[in-house]
């Protein structure tokens, strides 16, 4: 493929990850005009038979707001308690907003067991394959309420990843408040370079990956690093980019370099029972 040419263009399967600070106005609660534009954007993509899957973090976040707290909880009992609240407020939002497409929406909250159990693996991928051909969007978290330390997966960079290789998409778009993975870190750096092109494996990546830049959602750039390995494991292109640059979507569905494209060097893993093995985090035996 032309190097100058976004992956986006050619993919007809995407998985689509916007973090917390991007739907939740910095931590300030659901931003309605987001939601529009995120719908109007994917809307578009839906519209050139692109197949899309939207990980959408913020249940926490708006949870916290609704509940009247001013800082985010601590214990994983009112952590779960905001997930619920906030839950309802991010499903209503998605859903007026792709309504006005014509577009139905269809809510899936995933954990780490129901991907690495076989028979719940095959079930999720059963489903979100049947959403996808009768034109849903399905719109993914992971089950804050319900999990704990132990069988959680942590951040939604991750889930991402891991419903990437479940459907075996094109591609996978981490959008951000960064403009993508940098040199060093631009928060301390005035003369950090943007990287346009890397290897996923390069080790070197973390290095330059940095810290979280927001204390509203759980990941940072180096989540996103590991998310972009774990996808192209499976055979999938990795964009980082930041979600406010105005048409991203349609921007990189047309073909526009925007953020890190992130590659593999490597072997790919193209049977899906090995894509199942791999994508184990927590391994017995």
């Amino acid at each position: 493929m032309n190097s100058k040419i976004s992956a986006i263009a050619s993919a007809n399967r995407l998985v689509i990850k916007v973090g917390s600070s991007l739907v939740t106005n910095e931590g300030r609660g659901i931003d309605r005009t987001v939601f529009d534009n995120w719908a109007h954007q994917i809307a578009f993509l839906h519209n050139q038979n692109k197949q899309i899957i939207l990980i959408s973090s913020g249940a926490i976040a708006e949870g916290i707001v609704r509940l009247g707290w001013s800082t985010r909880p601590k214990t994983m009992h009112e952590l779960q308690a905001a997930a619920s609240v906030g839950q309802m407020g991010l499903c209503e939002a998605y859903e007026a907003a792709f309504s006005k497409y014509n577009l139905r929406t269809a809510q899936i909250l995933l954990t780490h067991e129901d991907l690495t159990n076989k028979f719940r693996y095959l079930n999720a991928r059963n489903t979100l394959f049947s959403l996808l051909r009768l034109g849903v969007i399905p719109i993914i978290n992971e089950n804050d309420t319900v999990v704990t330390d132990e069988i959680r997966l942590g951040d939604n960079d991750t889930l991402g990843a891991l419903v990437t290789n479940l459907i075996e998409a094109n591609a996978f778009i981490i959008l951000t408040d960064q403009q993508g993975l940098y040199d060093s870190d631009p928060r301390k750096n005035p003369s950090a370079k943007l990287i346009l092109h890397a290897k996923a494996n390069d080790p070197a990546l973390e290095v330059m990956a940095g810290s979280s830049g927001t204390n509203i959602g759980t990941g940072g750039m180096l989540t996103k690093i590991l998310a972009a390995r774990q996808a192209i494991s499976g055979g999938a292109i990795t964009i980082i980019a930041s979600g406010r640059e105005d048409r991203i979507l349609i921007r990189l569905s047309q073909g526009e370099l925007i953020g890190t494209e992130l590659r593999s060097a490597g072997e790919l893993v193209f049977v899906e029972h090995k894509k199942w093995l791999i994508d184990h985090f927590q391994l017995q035996g």
